[in-house]
């Protein structure tokens, strides 16, 4: 039996043609028409991964990813019609570990789903990190810095865990999307750089002048030794 995904969509045509499109690939799909709605489904069933549009009805999808990520750490993909950067890092801070922008194609859609669901399944291994005064405990999936525990999203905790296995070695957006988002060409390298922008915000003593993660202009990212 595939994955359980709860739709949120209040668009009645693009609800109906991707739930049978989810399910003609094997996915159960309940769906969701505003953000109240989601949100009283969501509790009711408990779904594996959560496909949320960012403007809805009630509640946009913003608010239902902040509501949901208070005491779950299930995959959250958004759907926005729009491209700008800020709805990227406004999905991002909200605990989202995803988004597709409108109008997507199916198969993308599918495997970036599928590579969400992969990446929660994944047992991470025993293993204690240290990048600076951040001490990262990989099986508690908890970080602290000097004694404090980080609000870190699933998907920043990843993408330092990923940087902290490799001090010194620089990782290309590519490489990083590939490890930390689990897709590689499917993948906008924006999403890297919101992500790494939003985690230097929380790990860095000053974030304007980062020294845990420094960018290699034309590379990519790495942390320090």
């Amino acid at each position: 039996m595939d994955a359980r995904i709860l739709f949120a969509e209040d668009d009645p045509s693009i609800r109906e043609t991707t739930q049978l499109g989810l399910e003609a690939v094997g996915f159960r799909v309940e769906c969701a028409v505003d953000g109240d709605d989601a949100l009283a489904r969501f509790r009711a069933s408990r779904p594996d991964l959560v496909l949320l549009d960012v403007m809805m009805p009630k509640r946009d999808g913003f608010e239902v990813c902040r509501i949901i990520r208070r005491d779950s750490n299930i995959p959250v993909i958004m759907l926005t019609a729009r491209t700008d950067s800020i709805d990227v890092v406004v999905g991002l801070e909200s605990g989202a570990d995803d988004y597709v922008t409108k109008p997507f194609d199916l198969p993308v859609l599918v495997a970036r789903i599928r590579a969400a669901l992969r990446r929660a399944r994944d047992d991470d291994p025993v293993e204690v990190l240290t990048l600076g005064d951040v001490t990262i405990d990989v099986l508690g999936h908890s970080a602290e810095r000097q004694g404090q525990e980080l609000a870190l999203t699933p998907t920043e905790f990843r993408l330092l865990a990923e940087l902290a296995r490799s001090p010194g070695r620089v990782l290309s957006r590519e490489l990083l999307l590939e490890n930390v988002w689990g897709y590689d060409y499917l993948g906008d390298s924006r999403i890297v750089d919101m992500a790494i922008q939003r985690l230097r915000s929380k790990i860095e003593a000053d974030p304007g002048s980062p020294q845990l993660i420094q960018t290699v202009r034309g590379a990519g990212y790495r942390a320090r030794r």
